[in-house]
C-alpha cells in the first residue's frame, strides 16, 4: 500500500515536471494586443514574456488576404507602427502577431489576432486643441482654433485633422461666466467661431474640444483644451443677475412688507385719532 502511494506521488510529480518543462520550452504567445491611435498615428502594441523569439505582424482589410509588414517582421519590440499602411483610413482592419524563432521559417508557431477590427477614421483619438480669444464687441467673443496636425501625409504635405476629417470635424466650445457653475455649449462647424449673447464687462472662461458627431458616442469628443478666460468690453451691469423665481419671490416679499407697513400705519392713525377724540371730549366744558 505504501509502495502504491509512493508510485502515485512520483507519477504526479513527474506529470507536473513534464507540463512545466513543456511550458517553459513553448514559444511565447503575444498577449494584451491592443490598438493605440492618436491623431491618426496608429500603433499596435502587445506584451510578451522575455524569450529568444521574435514577432512578425501582418494585417488585413475586412475579409481580404493577410498583408505582411516589412518594418515589423521578426522584431524583438512589442509594438508596430501601422500608420502608413492602414489606407484608406475609413476601413476595418484586423492584425495578427506571429511568434517566430530567429533562424527558422519551417515550423508553425503561435499567433494572436486582435479581438476586434479597428477603423482609424472612426476610432483614432484626437488630441487637445489650442485656441485664442478675441472680443468682437460687448456681447460677442471670437474663438480662433488651431487644427491639430495629424500623422497623415499626402506627398510632402502633412495634413491637419481637418484635412483628414473635412466636414465631419466640428468643435464643441464650452463656456461659463467666471465664478458661475452654469455652463453653455456652442457647436462650431469651422475653426473660427463667434460666441454671442454674452454680457458686457464680464469675464468668461472657455474650453474647446474636437467634436465628430458622425462617430459613435465613445469616440465623438477629442481631449479638452486648457481653459482660457477673457473679459468682454463695456461696463458691467450693476444689477445682479437673478433667476425669474428669485425675482418673483423678491417682489412678493416686498409687497408683503409694504402691505404690513400700510396696515400698521392705518391702525396707528385710527388709534391716534381715537385717543385724540377721547382727550377732546374729556377736556370740553360741562
Amino acid at each position: 500500500m505504501a509502495s502504491l502511494k509512493t508510485l502515485l506521488n512520483l507519477g504526479v510529480c513527474l506529470s507536473v515536471w513534464i507540463i512545466t518543462t513543456a511550458d517553459e520550452g513553448a514559444a511565447p504567445k503575444a498577449e494584451n494586443v491592443r490598438w493605440v491611435s492618436l491623431d491618426f498615428k496608429t500603433i499596435l502594441t502587445w506584451t510578451v514574456k522575455p524569450s529568444v523569439y521574435t514577432y512578425s505582424v501582418r494585417f488585413s482589410e475586412g475579409n481580404s488576404d493577410w498583408r505582411e509588414t516589412l518594418d515589423c517582421t521578426k522584431v524583438t519590440d512589442s509594438e508596430c507602427d501601422l500608420t502608413n499602411l492602414l489606407h484608406p483610413l475609413d476601413r476595418n482592419y484586423t492584425a495578427d502577431i506571429i511568434t517566430e524563432p530567429l533562424d527558422s521559417d519551417d515550423e508553425e508557431f503561435p499567433h494572436t489576432e486582435t479581438e476586434r477590427p479597428f477603423n482609424p477614421y472612426k476610432e483614432s483619438n484626437i488630441s487637445a486643441v489650442e485656441f485664442t480669444l478675441e472680443p468682437l464687441n460687448e456681447s460677442t467673443m471670437i474663438v480662433n482654433i488651431t487644427d491639430p496636425l495629424s500623422s497623415i501625409h499626402v506627398g510632402k504635405k502633412q495634413l491637419t485633422i481637418r484635412g483628414v476629417l473635412k466636414n465631419d470635424l466640428k468643435y464643441k466650445i464650452s463656456y461659463h461666466k467666471s465664478g458661475s457653475t452654469g455652463k453653455r455649449d456652442y457647436i462650431s462647424n469651422t475653426s473660427v467661431a463667434e460666441v454671442s449673447k454674452l454680457d458686457a464687462g464680464e469675464n468668461y472662461c472657455f474650453m474647446v474640444a474636437a467634436y465628430i458627431p458622425s462617430r459613435t458616442k465613445a469616440t465623438q469628443l477629442g481631449a479638452r483644451s486648457v481653459q482660457q478666460c477673457h473679459s468682454t468690453p463695456g461696463h458691467k451691469d450693476i444689477l445682479p443677475e437673478v433667476s425669474p423665481g428669485a425675482l418673483i419671490g423678491g417682489i412678493f416679499i416686498s409687497l408683503t412688507v409694504l402691505i404690513i407697513i400700510i396696515v400698521v400705519t392705518v391702525l396707528c392713525c385710527r388709534q391716534r385719532n381715537k385717543d385724540l377724540n377721547i382727550s377732546q371730549q374729556s377736556s370740553a366744558p360741562i
